[in-house]
């Protein structure tokens, strides 16, 4: 599993023209599932993002101090199976990225994970499967990669 977690002070998601989700300061968090990702993928995944100390702390001047939790920020999950995406040639590939119908509920089961380890509602997502436009003020800029494991090919 992949994630890429950008430190935002705003991001929302639109579909068909219609914001679908918006979140103030926190982190936006680009989900990419692997074919062989599992449970324990998504629990690192959740407790890492939660815990990131990418904030400061104002008040003893440290630079990577506070995490979403302690700041009490909201983070807007977004599907994206092309973090798995190779290049063959000129041409992107993603089978190695986990086929829909396997991605949808697991997907679905990562959102309630991190819905269940913070705040409902503070953990927002985008709509599975649509095109998204997705719009953020990235801070910092701070943008973190983040791996479950090294997926065996």
């Amino acid at each position: 599993m992949r994630a890429i977690v950008q430190r935002v002070t705003s991001a929302s998601v639109e579909v068909e023209g219609k914001v679908v989700s918006a979140i103030g300061p926190g982190l936006l968090v680009l989900v990419g599932l692997h074919e062989s990702d599992v449970d324990s993928d998504a629990d690192y995944i959740c407790r890492k993002v939660l815990n990131m100390r990418l904030f400061p702390n104002e008040e003893t001047g440290k630079t990577w101090d506070h995490s979403v939790i302690q700041k009490n920020y909201e983070i807007l999950l977004v599907s994206q199976f092309t973090l798995y995406g190779i290049l063959k040639g000129n041409k992107p590939d993603f089978h190695v990225a986990m086929p829909p119908d396997k991605a949808k509920p697991f997907y679905a089961a990562v959102v309630e994970k991190f819905q269940k380890a913070y705040k409902p509602d503070s953990v927002k997502d985008g709509i599975f499967g649509a095109m998204m436009k997705v719009n953020l003020v990235n801070d910092g800029p701070v943008t973190m990669q983040l791996d479950s494991s090294q997926p065996s090919k």
